[in-house]
């Protein structure tokens, strides 16, 4: 077993890069290669100062993810920070999205997979063929809200509920100056253009958290069932979040759903809900850790996965919320990257890991929730 130390890492500003780890990487069934992140002269000069925190490193280690691109931001920071303190260890992670990063844990081509949803029944019972001698469990690691962006210009307020932005994403109501969105918005002037919905082309846990919002709170309105694929009619699609976003700020009238993160990094302009408490909802990480106080797990054991209240009205919590899932295996992990894998986890659920995820518009985890992830992690085998 390897031997495992604790440091003392220095905080630093969230990168603007769009690159989640440092060094370039190799991918394949057995591992990958990359280089450790790099320490310029100014850098250390900058970080010299700053507060320190415990981490409690792996000796090294190479830990490959792929998947959420949701959680890319957040997985960015988190990369460059434990690699900052741990030098031995090499930390990867591809934001394919959600459906790209279960398929290649599941075949074992990666120590983790991101996930916007948490793995169901079926999948569950395919991880055994990656997981030797057990299966795959669900770990949440953070929080945040889908957000609703659009592009209008004159309109920068805009106040939406479920059965409406339903018949949005449906093609059914298709001008921004119907009387459904006038009725939500009085006094606001909005014009008679076109809406130009925009959904995700790829396998997406955000979009099957949409739809989960849509056919809980507007059933009536949403006839399709939450799945990774987008199931509505008509409008464009786009790879990502981050296509999302470009899709909604080049083109005049369109409206995406994306996470928060994405949405504040590229200045999307974003609704309000309309949830039936007093006051219509803005997407924010205080509004999403109120609805994600409304989930209960429904998870087995050690599996910590939750079950959302998409139909909420408790004043100031956000519906449309979802949390990403590190997807890891509780028994026959590789023992090669196994003691970096538990480090590099235990630091993202850390009080620390966490205290970072609202700067980057996250919504951390329930002190109750962290503790119980940290203590799945130190049981992983």
């Amino acid at each position: 077993m390897q031997r495992r130390r604790r440091v003392r890492i220095r905080p630093q500003a969230v990168s603007s890069a769009t690159a989640v780890v440092v060094g370039a990487l190799l991918m394949t069934g057995c591992g990958l290669v990359g280089s450790g992140p790099e320490k310029t002269e100014k850098t250390q000069k900058r970080t010299a100062a700053a507060p320190v925190v415990d981490v409690d490193c792996a000796d090294r280690g190479q830990v490959a993810g792929a998947g959420s691109s949701a959680q890319q931001n957040a997985m960015e920071y988190w990369a460059k920070e434990y690699q900052r303190a741990c030098a031995g260890v090499q930390i990867a992670y591809n934001p394919l999205g959600s459906g790209a990063g279960v398929a290649q844990f599941l075949r074992g081509a990666t120590a983790f997979g991101g996930s916007d949803s948490a793995l169901d029944d079926a999948e569950l019972a395919r991880s055994e063929s990656a997981c030797a001698g057990g299966r795959a469990v669900n770990l949440p690691m953070a929080g945040g809200p889908v957000a609703i962006g659009f592009n209008l210009p004159g309109v920068d307020r805009l106040v939406l509920d479920a059965p409406t932005l339903a018949k949005i994403f449906d093609s059914r109501i298709k001008a921004w100056d119907d009387p459904a969105i006038e009725k939500l918005n009085p006094g606001v002037r909005l014009p008679a253009t076109p809406i130009y919905p925009v959904h995700r082309s790829d396998d997406s846990g955000t979009t099957q958290n949409f739809q989960a919002y849509l056919a809980d709170a507007a059933e009536d309105s949403w006839p399709y069932p939450a799945r990774k694929i987008w199931q509505g009619r008509g409008g464009g699609s786009a790879s990502g979040s981050s296509g999302v976003a470009s899709a909604v700020t080049s083109t005049t009238g369109a409206i995406g759903y994306l996470d928060l993160s994405v949405a504040a990094k590229g200045q999307v302009t974003t609704v309000s809900v309309d949830t039936g408490a007093d006051e219509p909802v803005a997407p924010t990480p205080q509004s999403a850790s109120a609805g994600i106080a409304e989930a209960r797990t429904a998870g087995r054991g050690n599996d910590l996965s939750l079950d959302f209240d998409h139909s909420t009205s408790a004043e100031g919590a956000y519906p449309i919320v979802l949390v990403t899932y590190e997807i890891v295996c509780a028994t026959g992990n590789g023992a090669g990257h196994l003691p970096a894998l538990k480090s590099f986890l235990t630091y993202t659920a850390s009080a620390e890991g966490q205290r970072a995820l609202p700067r980057l518009h996250y919504a951390p985890l329930p002190e109750e929730l962290a503790g119980d992830v940290r203590r799945v992690v130190r049981a992983l085998k």
